[in-house]
């Protein structure tokens, strides 16, 4: 059970909250800082700040290539939102968890905390799991997954829909380490961009123009155990291992495997 996992920090990321009447620009600001991390997207309350849908970068990348232009973010957060929210408590299984998480597409669950609020558990939680796991299992022996690619003459049009299409949320430039996620496009539209008042065609901007980061390379066939750790202490966790990359969504999968199921 999750509580007996991380006993002292299953509650420990609280839930970054939002009002399903707020602008979506408002929910960009808010969101940016926590994509990626422990919190991950945002949590829609209700009139009675009650939790009614989950918002992350899937859903403001989708809103902004069906209309690129400025009045998008005056829209209310309501229209975008996922209306899926996963909850799970401590006696929930990681294997219950990672399950609902690969039937609704989204690693993210909520969990009701001690001070009346909710607390939430993301891929990047799990890592928590993983880097205690007692296995022998290598990262050579995860499951490979086709890597996507973009070139140096890509446009960010070409790049989210890659991303939606293929149900990922970073993209390597071909030959390299270094990648572009829903995140940096976020960022760039709320920074640079002032919300797109400082461009008039965002979808046919060149993506060498946003800010790529850059995967850790894995020289070493090492156990997935110690890879988690590593991931854990990553800001941004994303690892390219030979011909793979990986992510903490590759770890939570591996947490299935029977060779994943004993903790320390």
């Amino acid at each position: 059970m999750l509580r007996d996992l991380i006993p002292t920090t299953l509650t420990a990321v609280p839930g970054v909250s939002i009002q399903k009447q707020a602008k979506i620009e408002e929910a960009i600001g808010l969101l940016i800082p926590y994509l990626e991390s422990m919190a991950d997207s945002l949590i829609v309350t209700g009139d009675k700040n009650e939790p009614i849908g989950v918002v992350g970068g899937r859903e403001i990348v989708e809103k902004i290539l069906a209309n690129p232009s400025r009045s998008i973010f005056e829209d209310v957060i309501e229209k975008i939102m996922s209306n899926i929210v996963t909850r799970v408590s401590g006696t929930s299984t990681v294997r219950d968890t990672v399950q609902d998480w690969k039937n609704t597409g989204r690693a993210f669950s909520i969990i009701p905390n001690a001070i009346g609020g909710f607390s939430v558990i993301s891929a990047r939680k799990m890592l928590e799991v993983g880097k205690i796991s007692m296995t022998d299992m290598r990262i050579s022996e995860l499951p490979k997954k086709k890597i996507h690619t973009f070139s140096t003459n890509s446009t960010i049009n070409e790049v989210i829909n890659a991303m939606l299409k293929n149900k990922t949320r970073k993209i390597l430039l071909e030959n390299t380490n270094q990648f572009i996620s829903d995140r940096i496009i976020i960022e760039k539209i709320a920074s640079d961009l002032n919300y797109l008042k400082n461009t008039n065609n965002f979808l046919e901007m060149p993506v060498t123009g946003f800010g790529l980061e850059y995967a850790k390379v894995i020289t070493k066939d090492i156990m997935v155990n110690e890879l988690a750790s590593i991931m854990f202490g990553m800001q941004h966790p994303y690892a390219v291992f030979r011909d793979q990359v990986i992510s903490p969504w590759d770890i939570c999968l591996a947490l299935l495997s029977e060779r994943m199921q004993e903790y320390d």
